[in-house]
């Protein structure tokens, strides 16, 4: 007799302009908390995937970075991880909010060409102080975009994000599952603890401070009872470092407090936090200290 659910799999990218809520969105599709949320912009700088399966379905969620028109390397690195995920997305969800200001012509270029279905999600929702404006949103992105569907949503209420799940699973392929069944995402453990501490830091600095940082988790071990993390700090200019460690290095203890209860809570395990801060000018505009970071190849 033939299978009644054949099995289906596929690639769903998420894209978008910079702080309409992305990275909120594929944390709610898949459960758990995979990509770092802050209220600045370009938080999200890799392609993260997180991928959730049952016995007759595998959806990879690509969180991707906010769409941008670089100004030096490492933007470059990450609208290359954008323009990846399209090219081998199945499922593309557009994702803009109730008040973005129709300054999206860098992402409409880019889904001009695309084959596959594009469900438009007009996010934060909750925030409309009346139908009008959501009808306004909606008659545009027909005109633009020719979505297969538009689906209105809170991602941060959780608002109608079933439907989009639903929208997912309907325009997805028969294929066999590409990742085993109990993987959650492709990224190994110390990635997520350097995105953790990066979290924080964009959490507690101000200006260009958060942007000129990266993070590289140089030592991960772990054994029965703990895991012991080795990370460095990476800043621009020496100002910069300053401040991150703050009067007394109380800034910087700050952010390995707030990190290692984030880690704990990731992992489920006890975690014990080295951060070191080093001087690495002018990181963003190097290929080779990007290679480094993991934003090329």
């Amino acid at each position: 007799m033939p299978d009644k659910n054949p099995h289906k799999a596929g690639f769903v990218s998420i894209i978008g302009k910079p702080n309409v809520g992305k990275s909120t969105l594929m944390n709610v599709l898949v459960g758990e908390r995979l990509s770092i949320i802050t209220s600045k912009a370009q938080t999200t700088r890799h392609r993260i995937m997180g991928i959730i399966s049952s016995d007759d379905f595998q959806i990879v969620y690509s969180d991707t970075p906010g769409i941008i028109k670089p100004k030096y390397e490492l933007q470059s690195s990450m609208m290359h991880f954008v323009n990846t995920s399209l090219e081998d997305a199945d499922v593309i969800l557009f994702v803009t909010d109730l008040y973005e200001q129709f300054d999206e012509e860098d992402v409409i270029k880019r889904l001009k060409d695309v084959e596959v279905p594009i469900l438009l999600i007009i996010n934060k929702i909750d925030l409309a102080k009346n139908d009008t404006v959501l009808q306004e949103k909606i008659t545009y992105w027909k005109q633009h975009v020719n979505p297969q569907e538009i689906i209105p949503i809170s991602a941060l209420q959780g608002l109608n994000t079933p439907r989009v799940f639903e929208a997912i699973l309907e325009n997805m392929p028969e294929h066999p599952a590409y990742y085993p069944k109990t993987e959650m995402t492709d990224r190994p453990e110390r990635f997520f603890a350097a995105e953790i501490i990066r979290e924080k830091i964009f959490m507690n600095y101000k200006k260009e401070v958060p942007y000129s940082t990266e993070v590289a988790v140089i030592e991960f071990k772990e054994d029965e009872s703990i895991i012991r993390i080795r990370a460095e700090i990476f800043v621009e200019r020496h100002t910069q470092k300053g401040i991150i460690i703050g009067k007394g290095g109380e800034m910087l203890k700050k952010v390995g407090t707030q990190a290692r209860k984030d880690m704990e809570d990731f992992f489920g395990k006890q975690v014990f936090l080295e951060q070191h801060v080093k001087v690495e000018s002018d990181w963003r505009k190097r290929t080779s200290q990007l290679n480094r970071f993991g934003y090329r190849g």
